[in-house]
């Protein structure tokens, strides 16, 4: 056996099997670039679920984190340190909502939004018990999390939930229209489906959401885990809607690679919250919140949201420009996007793209997602784009199912 079959044994019969045993074993990384525990070489267009949003190893996470961690490593939520105050005021700058909105810190996207549900109940009380929330959408595997999320092969073996929703159609205005009601307590919804093949709503559906929720008095809830900091080119991909949710959950991007989520809660949600009502041990910690605040000011300084739109336009002409019967088309903005497939071999082309030393995600069976690093360069993204055409050629589609 070879190194990464080494590891895949010691895996299989250490850890559970809720992943099954993963095809590859990652030893290190540098920027956009990962190599496996037998030395070959990736090119990183995937960013592990979009979370490394400054790459492997970049120097100003590692800095910080290194710095913080000789200085204070934990406080619990018992005490205030000045890295979660700074970087809560940093996230309500961003949002333009200093002084109208407050944060809670969690681990995770599925945490931010546990906390975003019990904030929803305390602000809304028991005359509201309704969440609406979308047909495909994911929002954690956590037991509230789950209730919310529309897939119903994932959710349904855990119910039954302490949650009642009503589950519309994605981009459906009337259907969401209709569901949202005087028992809605909030409407949960991403900006465009992430785990459900970065899928794009219709022009105007955040705003009817938006007006659906304040027509009913419901809370609009933003989730912005997969999409947030930077992913679509603006630091929140609400922004580009002209919508201001009234509460926002984010994760991923936001620590670099270090485990961090948050729930913001604007207007009046923000103090929704009472003493007692939730906590975090881990939350808010010192080195989470070190990587986070590095990884705002080098997106900040370094440009990377013009960046991340620019290589995703890149990117994006130059998926589309394949000429291969498997390639129906390209949604998404920034780098976030997804390579739609004409047949659900998404599985087969996320092998065919790892043989050729490129990272990439079956997120659905028609498929890929691409979520790179926002540091991805433009020659990066040229030798990911001179590959693509084989890529495709490598999974061969069956005779008469071309389309």
């Amino acid at each position: 056996m070879n190194a990464t079959e080494r590891l895949q044994a010691r895996y299989e019969a250490a850890l559970m099997p809720n992943y099954g045993t993963p095809p590859l074993a990652l030893a290190r990384g540098e920027g956009c670039r990962v190599w496996d525990a037998d030395g070959r070489e990736y090119t990183d267009m995937f960013a592990g679920i979009a979370v490394s949003s400054l790459g492997h190893a970049h120097p100003a996470i590692t800095e910080a984190v290194s710095r913080q961690v000789r200085t204070l490593a934990h406080t619990s939520n018992l005490f205030v340190h000045e890295g979660e105050v700074t970087l809560a005021e940093r996230l309500l700058s961003l949002l333009g909502a200093t002084g109208r909105g407050r944060v809670f810190f969690a681990n995770s996207g599925t945490e931010a939004n546990e906390a975003a549900i019990k904030l929803v109940r305390r602000y809304q009380g028991p005359d509201r018990p309704v969440f609406v929330a979308a047909e495909g959408g994911f929002h954690g595997r956590t037991m509230g999390a789950l209730a919310l999320t529309g897939k119903s092969s994932i959710r349904e073996p855990f119910g039954p939930f302490g949650l009642t929703v009503r589950f519309v159609p994605y981009g459906d205005v009337d259907a969401l229209q209709a569901a949202t009601r005087d028992d809605t307590a909030a409407v949960f919804l991403e900006p465009a489906l992430g785990e459900g093949g970065v899928v794009p709503p219709p022009p105007g559906y955040l705003q009817a959401a938006r007006d659906a929720c304040d027509a009913s008095g419901a809370l609009l809830v933003a989730d912005e885990i997969q999409s947030g900091i930077g992913r679509t080119g603006a630091w929140f991909a609400h922004q580009a809607d002209g919508v201001t949710p009234d509460v926002l959950t984010l994760a991923k991007g936001l620590g670099g690679g270090l485990p961090i989520g948050a729930c913001i809660g604007l207007g009046d949600a923000g103090t929704a919250l009472r003493k007692g009502d939730h906590g975090s041990t881990f939350g808010g910690n010192p080195v989470a919140c070190a990587a986070a605040l590095a990884v705002l000011d080098t997106i900040e300084a370094g440009g990377l949201l013009e960046h991340a739109a620019q290589i995703g336009r890149q990117l994006a002409d130059g998926l589309g420009q394949a000429r291969n019967p498997l390639l129906a088309g390209v949604r998404g903005r920034g780098l976030w996007l997804a390579a739609v497939l004409t047949q659900p071999l998404a599985p087969q082309v996320e092998v065919a793209a790892r043989q050729a030393g490129f990272l990439v995600n079956a997120v659905q069976p028609d498929a890929i997602r691409l979520a790179p690093p926002l540091i991805l360069g433009g020659d990066q993204a040229a030798a990911f784009l001179a590959a693509w055409p084989a890529i495709l050629g490598a999974v061969p589609v069956p005779a008469g199912q071309e389309a």
